[in-house]
């Protein structure tokens, strides 16, 4: 693998630690900025929110830039985002810092996984998008503990300040070892690139993305009362465990992105059932406190082992025009499934059937994404059951 791809890496690593860590520092930030825990949570819907909304616009505003230029625009954002969370006076300064860093995600994981795509041969496509995406795992495992604990030692803007200083460094490998030249986009309007939105497709891969996904945020938002309540670990047990849902993490990525390479539809439909089997029997095995800690594991793995195949798939589907633009919108259809996720196994958890049936209504949604395929692969057989493309101008 070039090591440009390294490059992409470290952004990633960075990006995935800004996300997370605040998790880890929300009773920190509360007492600094006198705003209650629930104030405080908020900063990580600001911070989705951001993604969702920053992905398409900035991809757009970007689209005719060299993508060399644009992911070190994305980097300089990103670094002014952190410094300004480092340096925020009150809490609604601070949310719109994390609303602006946000901005940088989605269209760097999409800019980034076609330009990770034109560095390596055809057959390494997927394991190049998993290679890039190894930066996120590694954030979850080493990362945001350490930023956790940063913040709990010195304060919660001291992690800002390392990770503005990550920041700094991932501009610095990007702008040194990225090659220009193969990075140029193609030649494209806006009416063209906004048409690829609008192919059925497309718009499919979207549809799946954000179902498998939600399915695994379902769950791992609610972990920590799974193990305690359910499955009768003390608390101080949950973030040990989680350093094995880490490990999972980075396994699925990388078998995820090589069976892609092998056979891409095969991977789609494939990790969508294994993450919906290891969600439903999920279930049984939270009452064995050995199982639960196999589980964790397994479902970091079939977590990641969907992301290199899901947004291959998409760029597949973009081939073209607009493929910047459809990878950034399947990164913030990552993002949306997290956020409904969340929402539904609350919903779940408030309303019933209560906290032991999370997983199994969770399985439910990458059962309905592996439906969403299988009609995007009857359309393949079908094209005329599509719904007619607008041809650019």
């Amino acid at each position: 693998m070039p090591f440009a791809l390294y490059a992409l890496a470290a952004g990633a690593f960075g990006i995935g630690v800004t996300e997370f860590v605040i998790m880890g520092l929300l009773l920190d930030v509360s007492t600094d900025l006198d705003v209650s825990i629930s104030a405080a949570g908020q900063l990580i819907s600001g911070y989705a929110l951001g993604v969702v909304i920053g992905a398409p616009l900035l991809t757009i505003a970007t689209g005719r830039w060299p993508r060399k230029t644009v992911l070190l625009s994305l980097m300089a954002i990103f670094t002014l985002g952190n410094l300004a969370c480092a340096l925020a006076p009150d809490y609604w300064t601070l949310m719109g810092a994390r609303v602006l860093t946000a901005f940088a995600h989605g269209t760097f994981f999409g800019v980034g996984s076609v330009v990770a795509t034109g560095l390596v041969a055809p057959n390494k496509k997927a394991s190049a998008i998993a290679l890039m995406f190894t930066g996120l795992t590694i954030a979850n495992i080493l990362g945001v503990p350490f930023g956790t604990w940063l913040g709990q030692a010195f304060g919660w803007r001291a992690t800002f300040w390392a990770v503005t200083l990550v920041g700094i460094a991932a501009f610095a490998i990007i702008l040194l070892v990225v090659p220009r030249s193969r990075t140029e986009p193609e030649k494209s309007n806006l009416r063209a690139d906004l048409a690829v939105l609008g192919r059925t497709p497309v718009l499919l891969g979207f549809a799946t993305t954000v179902l498998g996904y939600a399915g695994v945020f379902a769950v791992f938002t609610y972990i920590a009362p799974l193990l305690t309540e359910i499955t009768g670990f003390e608390e101080a047990a949950v973030s040990p465990i989680l350093l094995v849902f880490g490990g999972g993490l980075i396994a699925g990525n990388i078998a995820g992105g090589k069976f892609a390479d092998r056979r891409l539809l095969p991977s789609v439909l494939g990790s969508l059932v294994v993450l919906a089997l290891v969600l439903g029997t999920m279930t049984f095995a939270l009452h064995s406190q050995v199982m639960a800690v196999i589980y964790v594991g397994l479902l970091g793995a079939a977590a990641f082992a969907t992301v290199a195949p899901l947004q291959m798939w998409v760029l597949e589907k973009a081939q073209g025009a607009g493929q910047s633009l459809a990878s950034s919108f399947n990164i913030a259809a990552f993002n949306l499934g997290n956020a409904a996720g969340a929402w539904l196994g609350g919903v779940v958890i408030a309303h019933g059937p209560g906290l032991g049936a999370v997983t199994w209504v969770a399985a439910l949604l990458p059962l309905s994404a592996l439906a969403v395929a299988a009609f995007a692969l009857r359309l393949d057989r079908d094209p005329a059951l599509a719904t007619p493309e607008i041809a650019p101008s």
